[in-house]
């Protein structure tokens, strides 16, 4: 093989990170200057910056009137905690996993909540689990979209209407650019880093008024630290859903997360955000398809991820870090390298907040360094 002329087009923004990803397009630190930088988060304007940003997580990611949503500590993984350390062994569990993220959640209830009940569902990277084998008279945890996979659930179809038991999804990578039946979720968390770019250390945690209920009829036999609790001599916090956090949280961070907001708004709201990814998706879908050493991580189609794209590249791992390498120091993708425990190979974000062109851009200079490292 003989080398590619190095591409004419750069990618705008070399940001292809799965999390902190691409800030929204135009962001400058100018958006931020509405942020309360040195009030209180509990001053009146702080509280109502808090319920702005609850109140447009809301309206964008089309969450029904009746589910909570909360500001919480510790990004998505403080969010998915709160609701394991509070809300189980009140019966038996299935926990899904397919990747590092589920992984870490099977450990926290086997290994650190050691609850007996415990029923762990297992597939190897680039697969879904069994799904018709979960028992929905048991409480279930599991990630939609496996950002270190790139595998997601195709729908919710698989989950019962009528089941006993809560869903409990981690749906870091998934929020904002895959469709979530809220009506089959009684637990929906995410970090706004994702898919909207927002800034981290912060969590969003969605209850349904299935979960609610269990919060105020439940008491885990465990002890819980100030940040996981939610309920006060039986009862919930309601403040804790209005924008009065459980501790301090960044104003910088939340007025970011509000400026994301406003742009989805304005773009079209959760269907655009939705097309923005799946078009970004689709254009390494059609590169994969014409490159013969370039593979998806995802074996099925329908479980693809449209954000959290891995992919597999003949030549194994000293291949992919080698393109990782080289596409840094050029300036052209940063942190596109797979996640640690993954099989070797790339990971390219897609969310709504990468431009399609770049993404385009992206895939003609991973065909040049291919072409360099391959002679």
């Amino acid at each position: 093989m003989t080398d590619l002329p190095r591409p004419a087009v750069r990618p705008a923004s070399a940001n292809f990170s799965s999390g902190p990803c691409a800030k929204i397009p135009g962001w400058t630190p100018d958006k931020l200057s509405n942020a309360l930088t040195g009030r209180s988060h509990r001053s009146s304007e702080g509280k109502a910056r808090l319920k702005r940003a609850i109140a447009l997580t809301r309206e964008v990611l089309d969450v029904p009137k009746d589910y909570l949503i909360g500001i919480v500590p510790a990004s998505d993984t403080g969010a998915v905690e709160m609701a394991l350390w509070s809300l189980l062994g009140e019966r038996g569990v299935d926990l899904l996993a397919w990747e590092s993220f589920g992984e870490g959640w099977v450990g926290d209830v086997v290994k650190q909540l050691k609850l007996k009940g415990s029923r762990v569902l297992k597939a190897a990277y680039g697969d879904l689990p069994d799904l018709a084998q979960v028992d929905f008279a048991r409480d279930v945890v599991f990630t939609w979209n496996g950002t270190t996979s790139g595998v997601r659930v195709p729908n919710a179809d698989w989950i019962a209407a009528d089941r006993e038991g809560l869903t409990i999804c981690d749906a870091t990578s998934a929020a904002f650019a895959q469709v979530l039946d809220f009506s089959k979720l009684d637990v929906v968390t995410f970090s706004w880093q994702k898919v909207l770019g927002g800034e981290g250390a912060h969590g969003v945690l969605i209850l349904s008024p299935r979960a609610a209920r269990r919060l105020e009829t439940y008491t885990p036999p465990w002890p819980l630290p100030k940040i996981f609790r939610m309920t006060s001599g039986g009862k919930l916090i309601a403040g804790l859903f209005e924008g009065e956090t459980i501790n301090t949280p960044s104003m910088l961070c939340v007025e970011d997360y509000i400026v994301a907001l406003e742009w989805a708004e304005a773009v079209g709201g959760l269907k655009a955000l939705q097309a923005r990814a799946d078009a970004n998706a689709a254009v390494i879908d059609r590169w994969v398809e014409r490159t013969p050493w370039a593979h998806h991580l995802a074996k099925d189609r329908a479980t693809r991820s449209n954000t959290s794209v891995c992919l597999t590249l003949d030549g194994g791992e000293a291949l992919a870090k080698a393109i990782a390498r080289t596409l840094e120091a050029e300036g052209v993708a940063y942190d596109i390298g797979a996640y640690r425990d993954a099989p070797p190979g790339l990971r390219i974000w897609c969310g709504a907040t990468v431009e399609t062109a770049d993404v385009e851009a992206l895939t003609r200079w991973i065909d040049w360094a291919q072409a360099k490292f391959s002679n």
